[in-house]
């Protein structure tokens, strides 16, 4: 038998040297390229150190990868530069820029470029924006999240800059940019976006104040239109002083506009009027936190038979009329209707109708009790058939019968928020998960039980084995581990069921629990 050769103990850098040569530098470097394409980026890149042949194999799967997503994990000027050194085949690349400066631009900006997003941008210089303009001519997507300190010259947004990106990438088709909250209020120069490109087809400028372009006029927004008319996607927020005018000048123009998306509160009906035949190809509206806008642009928007995607969230003069219209839109998989002034006969209106709705939100209506909850349920229409995601969160009239209802009707459903609903306790979860055992199917994966007050010490036991097997999240509120005596505790569950995850910190539904503290620990 042939013997194996002894590593020395602390002989260090010789006897990692001898196990790398021994077993992975024995492999194809094909094998290894392989391998390092099924990593996610950050392992790839830790891997990479760990010896010749493994740095060799990253080398060579980054040098041709023509798609690559940084947006996980912040790399360094230096790792960034490493990574795409030599890859002239890139076509996607999006990275997390917030620990990176002009000294990566120039390796960030290549000529086979065709999507590029940068998100949350801090120190870069109008310097990113001119060699990119002269670099990627073939650029079709580019995405911008910023992020700057409050000295406005640090991240000098000026005419000058962005028109030498609008100059050189002549073939752009999406431009979307996004403003984090570091960006001070009004900080941004909307001359410098106009005139934007006529090849633009996808527009979303979506700062976080809502009044960031509060020198913006419909003026503006008519030169805006009259550019750009190739436009099918229009995302836009911020526009304090934008008006009726504008964005029906918006609507007129764009032909074949199927996607558009407004937050302000300076929207009212006469936006929307004959949108169907202004855009009739519109197959998604969000419309949001419209305070001014009623039930007539719901009815209005009964003539867009296309349409798949309508998000009233926030417009709270919403009323059972508009839902009566609403019913009859035959397309229509995803509505929200959070804050809106809708009834338990509003919501008869939606379970008798024609809607296909897949995904439903409610949150906030507050006059909607059980009742509706079983005219939504149990009406001739289809909902109770196709609805896979419902929220009913922040209504103080549900209780556990609307959630015995649910499980009965809608055995399919996915995904379930209750939150902050206080007449939810114990015996509510239970019949839950006791029917839903009893039934064989194990449909929903994610649960919403935030700040439920009336839920005991003892609830998370109500979701050990053999209840809830498919439910892969829950979402509790940070009362719920102040308590003491709870049993079983979270990491006691948690170790029973693996692959279950619990979000401690009431986030919305599906937070990646990696972005928070080990829940064991707590």
């Amino acid at each position: 038998m042939e013997k194996k050769p002894r590593l020395v103990a602390g002989d260090g850098e010789a006897s990692g040297s001898a196990v790398c040569g021994g077993l992975v530098e024995r492999l194809p470097e094909a094998l290894l390229v392989a391998v390092i394409g099924r990593l996610e980026l950050e392992a790839a890149c830790s891997a990479a150190a760990s010896c010749r042949a493994i740095r060799a194999a990253a080398a060579a799967f980054f040098s041709a990868a023509t798609s690559l997503d940084l947006s996980m994990f912040p790399p360094t000027n230096a790792i960034l530069n490493r990574i795409l050194a030599g890859n002239g085949a890139i076509r996607s690349l999006a990275v997390n820029c917030s620990l990176i400066d002009d000294a990566a631009v120039a390796a960030i900006a290549k000529g086979s470029l065709r999507e590029l997003s940068l998100l949350k941008c801090s120190s870069f210089s109008p310097y990113l924006f001119v060699v990119i303009g002269k670099r990627c001519k073939n650029l079709r997507s580019f995405v911008l999240e910023m992020a700057a300190s409050n000295d406005e010259d640090h991240f000098g947004i000026c005419h000058k800059s962005v028109a030498h990106l609008f100059k050189g990438c002549g073939n752009l088709e999406n431009l979307s940019l996004k403003f984090l909250p570091l960006l001070g209020p009004g900080s941004v120069d909307f001359e410098s976006l106009v005139p934007i490109p006529s090849t633009i087809k996808v527009l979303s400028l979506q700062p976080k104040w809502s009044y960031t372009f509060r020198w913006v006029t419909d003026f503006g927004i008519l030169m805006l239109a009259e550019g750009c008319k190739q436009l099918k996607t229009i995302r836009l927020a911020g526009f304090s002083n934008v008006r009726n005018a504008g964005y029906a000048a918006l609507l007129q123009s764009c032909k074949d506009l199927k996607k558009f998306e407004v937050s302000t509160g300076c929207l009212s009906d006469l936006t929307c009027l004959d949108l169907g035949e202004a855009a009739p190809k519109i197959t998604e509206v969000r419309l949001l936190n419209c305070g001014l806008l009623t039930s007539e642009t719901a009815i209005s928007l009964s003539s867009c038979t296309n349409l798949e995607v309508l998000d009233l969230s926030g417009c709270r003069s919403i009323t059972d009329s508009g839902l009566v219209s609403i019913s009859q839109l035959s397309n229509l998989t995803l509505l929200d209707l959070a804050e809106a002034d809708v009834t338990d006969a509003g919501l008869s209106a939606l379970g008798n109708g024609r809607c296909p709705i897949s995904s439903l939100c409610l949150r906030g209506c507050k006059r909607i009790s059980n009742n509706g909850i079983a005219s939504l349920l149990c009406g001739s229409g289809t909902i109770n058939k196709t609805i896979l995601s419902l929220d009913i969160g922040d209504i103080l009239r549900i209780s556990g019968g609307a959630v015995t209802l649910i499980a009965k009707n809608c055995e399919q459903i996915s995904s379930l928020c209750l939150r902050n609903c206080h007449l939810i306790n114990d015996s509510s979860i239970e019949t839950l998960g006791s029917m839903r055992h009893n039934s064989g199917r194990s449909s929903l994966r994610m649960l919403d039980l935030s700040y439920c007050s009336r839920l005991s010490r003892s609830f998370l036991g109500l979701f050990e084995p053999p209840f809830f097997r498919g439910l892969r999240w829950l979402g509790v509120g940070k009362s719920m581990l102040e308590r003491h005596g709870c049993s079983p505790t979270v990491a006691e569950l948690l170790e029973r069921k693996p692959g279950f995850t619990v979000c401690c910190n009431a986030c919305e539904m599906g937070c990646r629990n990696q972005c928070h503290p080990d829940i064991r620990r707590q």
